[in-house]
């Protein structure tokens, strides 16, 4: 529609069609209904159309309106007429405005207005059109150039109900006599708005999106504020419109709305008070604990660290998963994908690595992404039993939340993140999932209509989460050395890690957990596929002495699942394919891990140690797990020297290993 009034308007400029011109035919189509039934009927024939307006219309005129006649309903032409006239006062400088007033003005103060209008848009004339409002109580508003001039009564006292409820906030114990000290001094020193506001209008809405006209020099990303209240995102910049995304409902929103310019860019408060909160996508709080004070404010959307600006990933951020630290480890600043089908525990990894980073001096926060309310309650509540919560943020926009929240939600957690990145300390962010954050995103821009392409994606969809995961880093020591360690996660269908978002996601990452559904069936639980996962930092992330105890175990449980597979139907076994298939069983079984209880560096490096020194081989793979606690109960009560010495010196050196095996065997005896 707006695209073909711009087609109509450029070809009446180059008509050069006088005003009288519009007029008449404004007049002609108004004056009779058998007119617009002629023009817009389809059962027309095109010819009659075309003697219908030669006949009735002005020369300069009648191929515009063969083309309208086509295109849409005459009676649209009434919006082209008034859009062409604004355009031929512009070519001529003369200056449109729209007053708003509750009385109307005297002929002095129209001049006045006049006058006003002419000097703000340095036109040679100024036409004024009259409209009363009511609603301003007092005094008036000027539109003009799609900017506006606010001198209502109904602003000001807007402004000075906003300053007493803000000074009243700031002093609890503000009495009536302060009020209206400072009622008093507001009415005082209250000053109309004396630079134009820009504002645009409502062309149409619904289903969280908004296209409005007028706001020209908006920026992309920009937040804009409607006459209701809701606040929405600029996401699309087009010739003469701009499409935004709805951060509220649209119930208060309707075509002819009008919008202003925050000019500020979307953002989020962030802070010291926020840890052990709960958030929605905004930073507003929603746990009911009462507001939170920010220390600062950031954008959602910020450059990622710049190359020299990092430092390679040398530390590491232990999971307490054994599985995991052992053979793929994760550093931080690393970014490490979690990927699987549904249900097959990719949030229980998150939360243990959350739960190993007591008394870490790690900052962690989760970011649940379209998933149930309930979902997120029962994890908010495992964070608080385990006393997780105290250095934990949960930034959450659930599946009942707009498609705007949840787009702008992993943003929001990484801005917050970044806040305690800069001032020196690790974060590790979660990311609950991506997956459905693209699909949040593919539905945005659908109703932006914004091309398709693979799976209705639209082209940009990589730099959705390229973007975002980019972020992740750590920082020079002149940075202050901070760091955000990501552990994204992305549900497959079915298994199939090469659809569209895996493949994109993995190509982002710094390698992937794949958690496979039929070893979690299985029972083998965390199901990690030993085969398809990786880390490509690999033993830089790992402690010296974790790096040495792990040594051979990815070797070794590659060959026994590769021998599983061809013995699987062979009854007649030697002995030492039997002991291999022994042996690795074990292993499997040592990797089994219960939710919720990540182990220390010590236990796990006693544990490999004694597993790849064949201490467990005597023992039924069903007894396994018993006997693995109680080995480590005993090295807690018994041995604590080897423990401390694990823990502090994080070196595993030939003395160290056969005083583990040599306790181990003190134990079995």
């Amino acid at each position: 529609m707006i695209q073909k009034m711009d087609e109509y308007i450029s070809a009446l400029l180059g008509a050069n069609v006088s005003a009288d011109d519009i007029e008449k035919t404004k007049a002609v189509i108004g004056s009779t209904k058998e007119v617009a039934e002629i023009l817009d009927s389809p059962s027309v024939p095109l010819a009659e159309k075309e003697n219908a307006i030669n006949e009735l219309f002005p020369r300069a005129i009648r191929e515009t309106l063969v083309q309208i006649s086509e295109d849409m309903c005459i009676a649209d032409f009434a919006e082209v007429a008034k859009r062409y006239l604004a355009e031929l006062d512009k070519k001529n400088n003369i200056a449109n405005a729209v007053i708003r007033c509750v009385t109307e003005p005297t002929a002095e103060q129209l001049e006045g207005f006049k006058a006003f209008v002419c000097k703000e848009t340095g036109a040679a004339d100024a036409k004024i059109e009259i409209i009363k409002d009511a609603s301003l109580l007092g005094g008036f508003t000027i539109d003009v150039d799609g900017r506006q001039y606010d001198r209502s009564l109904k602003t000001k006292l807007k402004s000075i109900k906003e300053s007493v409820e803000k000074n009243a906030v700031s002093d609890n114990n503000i009495d009536a006599a302060g009020i209206i000290s400072i009622l008093k001094e507001d009415i005082k020193d209250f000053e109309f708005e004396t630079k134009g506001e820009e504002i645009g209008t409502v062309i149409s809405v619904g289903d969280g999106i908004a296209t409005i006209h007028g706001l020209d020099t908006v920026m992309y990303g920009e937040i804009i504020i409607f006459e209701s209240g809701v606040k929405g995102m600029v996401q699309d910049i087009k010739k003469n419109t701009v499409g935004c995304i709805l951060f509220g409902s649209d119930d208060e929103i309707s075509e002819g709305s009008r919008v202003k310019r925050s000019h500020k860019k979307a953002g989020v408060p962030v802070g010291e008070e926020f840890i052990g909160r709960i958030v929605n996508a905004l930073g507003e709080p929603i746990d009911g604990k009462g507001d939170i004070t920010a220390d600062d404010y950031r954008l959602v959307e910020q450059p990622a660290p710049s190359i020299v600006d990092r430092k390679s990933v040398s530390q590491p951020l232990e999971t307490g998963i054994l599985a995991i630290d052992s053979m793929f480890p994760i550093g931080r600043g690393q970014r490490e994908l979690i990927i699987g089908d549904r249900q097959t525990g990719k949030t229980s990894i998150a939360l243990d690595t959350i739960l190993n980073q007591k008394g870490k001096d790690c900052i962690c926060i989760y970011n649940a992404i379209g998933q149930k309310a309930s979902t997120v309650a029962k994890l908010v509540g495992d964070l608080e039993k385990h006393g997780a919560l105290d250095y934990t943020i949960v930034v959450c926009a659930t599946a009942a939340d707009p498609a705007s929240l949840q787009y702008i939600a992993p943003y929001s957690a990484t801005a917050i993140a970044e806040y305690f990145m800069y001032k020196g300390k690790d974060c590790l962010i979660v990311y609950d999932d991506l997956s459905k954050h693209a699909v949040a995103y593919r539905a945005i821009s659908l109703l932006l209509e914004r091309p398709p392409g693979r799976e209705a994606y639209p082209g940009d969809v990589f730099y959705l989460h390229s973007r975002l995961l980019e972020r992740s880093s750590r920082l020079t020591p002149e940075l202050g050395g901070g760091s955000i360690t990501a552990l994204p996660i992305i549900e497959t269908q079915a298994g199939d890690v090469s659809a569209y978002i895996p493949t994109n996601v993995i190509s982002i990452t710094d390698g992937q957990i794949y958690l496979e559904s039929d070893l979690f069936f299985s029972g083998q639980r965390p199901a990690v596929n030993v085969g398809l996962s990786v880390s490509r930092v690999g033993g830089a992330a790992q402690t010296k002495a974790m790096k040495k105890a792990a040594g051979s175990l990815r070797v070794d449980l590659a060959q026994f699942r590769e021998m599983e597979v061809f013995t699987q139907f062979s009854s007649d076994l030697d002995a030492d394919t039997k002991a291999q298939l022994q042996y690795g069983k074990g292993l499997m079984e040592l990797l089994k891990q219960p939710l919720g209880n990540p182990m220390s560096l010590a236990h796990q490096v006693i544990t490999l140690v004694v597993a790849i020194g064949k201490g467990f081989t005597d023992v039924p793979v069903e007894k396994i797990k018993k006997y693995q606690a109680d080995l480590l109960d005993y090295f807690d009560d018994r041995y604590d020297d080897i423990i401390a010495d694990i823990n502090t010196q994080k070196v595993l050196d030939d003395s160290l290993r056969e005083r583990i095996l040599k306790a181990a065997s003190a134990f079995k005896n």
